[in-house]
């Protein structure tokens, strides 16, 4: 039996399964608002994705690794009366990536338009710096014209959408309706090599610029308005706003695998945990896959919910190295990009569910980029993407991955010393182990096909008290997204606190009792990140 809590005189109870970003963030608005929030995360750690290795050098983070949308953060912290920069040291990179070809072509892009603008002229010449502007004041205008409408919104709404852009027919040309985001590339750059780079930003959602829509192009003016590194790494944001939670009285229980979601008559209940402890609950908020919650894996009770996840493609994974070690060879800034000379075949190997032996590969230098002198044993995160689930059998995936990766690397000149070994590989089967229900997939839903974005299920659901919170629901995948659904969903829990509860007779308020099963067995997967 679990502790047993009284909750304040009058606050709703709130059980939070999960500590990723989305579920850290929506617990801290929660319990700044009064609410009794007790968060259940069955990792002995919080940060979902934003996780770590330990390596020689100090934890390396092997998840999201760029701050971008900073006002998304500001505002987070500002409705709870606090500052970002109290909390977490930023550090802008004025160079936001380097890119590398395999013909020894080298690009630097910036946090400047013009100076972005300047190096694109020195590397492919002064049609390709006219055809970055244009490019770039499309991207501008989607965002801006979209940020509202879509990801601001709680609930995304087509008739809204089509008749805020008909207010704005200025963006129809602009969003090329009928174009993948290649297709738009090809035709904006005569330079294959701009397109390319440009279309790798389907990636950050778990897509293929094949695939994805054009509109996916304004992704690039959220790395043009600002990139920063959280220093000592992205987890620091995960124990900020953890400690700030916890300030408010959130209650996190760690190691806490929660077996099902308990409801009745439509609303839900509480929750059970995989020792047969119960908690009562007015609220839950569910920050994992929603597609567990469908496929009956937190049971039989809100099976219903988000139906549309249940058969729908998959994003995309990656395997993931973080290690430290010496490099040699190449002058690293902090976010790297390695080409292939081809983007195609590596996109339809991927959608195939298969991986090509030389990827596109990105390398986070962690030690690069910071103030303090670089050490020589550097942390390093280097990721190629993989297809969500299944490939190379497990006796294999180990030395396939490292030899892909590393003979990459080297035919750029690029070395480590050591090579990392096992302990630094993740792979989509790792992750399928850690958020359990996603197929390994990052992304939650696949963002391909025009219609993707309103078809990922949104804060509040079928089930009466049941809420959605992180990167598998709107507005989407990555940490800015996952910290916008926390908005959407706090939002939403607190404007509907005034409806009547039922009564629940398991639990004193905010305690945890033992109670009998009262649902059929399902898989259990316990709380997600």
């Amino acid at each position: 039996m679990m502790e047993q809590r009284a909750s304040a005189q009058g606050s709703r109870r709130v059980a939070v399964i999960g500590a990723g970003i989305g579920g850290l963030a929506a617990a801290a608005r929660l319990a700044h608002a009064g609410l009794d929030v007790t968060v259940f995360e069955r990792h002995s750690h919080a940060g979902g994705k934003l996780r770590t290795l330990p390596s020689p050098a100090g934890p390396v983070d092997t998840g999201p690794t760029v701050l971008t949308m900073r006002p998304v953060f500001e505002e987070l912290f500002a409705s709870m009366g606090e500052r970002l920069e109290d909390h977490v040291t930023l550090i802008r990179q004025p160079l936001v990536a380097r890119h590398f070809w395999p013909d020894g072509s080298q690009l630097d892009l910036f946090d400047s338009e013009d100076a972005s603008a300047q190096a694109i002229a020195d590397f492919a010449g002064p049609k390709a710096q006219a055809q970055f502007h244009r490019f770039c004041a499309r991207a501008r205008a989607l965002f801006n014209g979209f940020d509202g409408p879509m990801m601001q919104a709680a609930t995304p709404s087509l008739p809204k959408l089509a008749t805020h852009v008909l207010m704005h027919p200025h963006l129809i040309p602009e969003m090329a309706p009928h174009k993948t985001l290649a297709g738009l590339l090809d035709s904006s750059f005569d330079d294959a090599r701009l397109a390319q780079l440009f279309g790798r930003y389907a990636t950050y959602v778990g897509g293929s610029p094949y695939q994805s829509p054009a509109l996916l192009s304004l992704i690039w003016q959220a790395e043009a308005a600002g990139v920063w590194v959280v220093n000592g790494g992205m987890h620091q944001l995960a124990l900020a706003l953890m400690n700030l939670a916890k300030a408010r009285g959130a209650v996190f229980r760690f190691d806490a695998h929660v077996e099902r979601i308990e409801a009745q008559k439509g609303a839900v209940r509480g929750i059970q945990l995989r020792d047969c402890s119960v908690m009562t609950a007015d609220c839950v908020l569910f920050n994992g896959d929603p597609k567990a919650l469908t496929t009956g894996a937190l049971g039989l009770d809100v099976a219903r919910v988000a139906p549309q996840t249940k058969h729908a493609q998959r994003s995309l994974s990656a395997e993931v190295w973080a290690f430290a070690a010496t490099p040699q060879g190449l002058d690293l800034a902090h976010h790297n990009v390695f080409f292939r000379t081809d983007p195609k075949p590596e996109f339809e190997a991927l959608m195939r569910g298969e991986r090509v032996a030389d990827p596109t590969l990105y390398v986070c230098a962690q030690d690069r980029g910071l103030p303090e002198a670089r050490p020589e044993l550097e942390r390093f995160e280097i990721i190629a993407n993989a297809p969500p689930m299944g490939g190379w059998p497990a006796q294999e995936e180990f030395t396939r991955c490292q030899t892909r990766t590393f003979r990459t690397l080297d035919r750029f000149g690029l070395s480590f010393a050591p090579t990392p070994g096992r302990e630094a590989l993740t792979t989509p089967s790792g992750f399928a182990r850690l958020f359990p229900a996603s197929d390994g997939s990052l992304y939650g839903q696949s963002p391909h096909g025009t219609m993707a974005a309103f078809q990922r299920p949104t804060a509040r659901t079928p089930v009466a008290g049941l809420y959605l919170v992180g990167g598998g629901t709107h507005p989407g995948a990555g940490v800015p997204m996952a910290t916008l659904s926390a908005r959407h969903a706090a939002a939403a829990i607190l404007s509907d606190q005034t409806s009547t509860s039922p009564s629940r007779p398991m639990a004193m308020r905010g305690g945890i009792s033992t109670g009998s099963r009262m649902a059929a067995d399902a898989p259990s997967p316990s709380s997600r990140s």
